[in-house]
């Protein structure tokens, strides 16, 4: 799923106006009903706009990752979006490192 979800941001790529989409986790629950998607934005200072874009498409991206995925899910999950912000946590961690030395 996080593999065909990357390839329709790829796709979609050219409404997003310069900013990249990363699908860095995408966690399901057990009974298939909600996938909570967790997504890496750059450059950083279009992170909300663009994630307030993407919730605005989730019936769209929905519809496409049922195309993709029809034979192997019964059910397609309902999409939920977050910022991953792991990749900037480790950055103020290395930042923070490197400071007492």
């Amino acid at each position: 799923m996080q593999k065909d979800l990357g390839e329709i941001f790829l796709e979609m790529a050219r409404q997003t106006q310069g900013v990249m989409i990363s699908v860095t986790n995408v966690r399901v629950t057990s009974d298939l009903s909600l996938a909570r998607i967790y997504l890496s934005i750059f450059p950083a200072g279009k992170v909300d706009a663009t994630l307030e874009w993407v919730k605005e498409q989730a019936k769209t991206i929905r519809f496409e990752l049922g195309k993709r995925v029809r034979h192997q899910l019964r059910v397609v999950p309902e999409l939920s979006f977050f910022i991953d912000d792991s990749l900037d946590y480790i950055d103020n961690i290395d930042r923070l490192l490197k400071q007492n030395q």
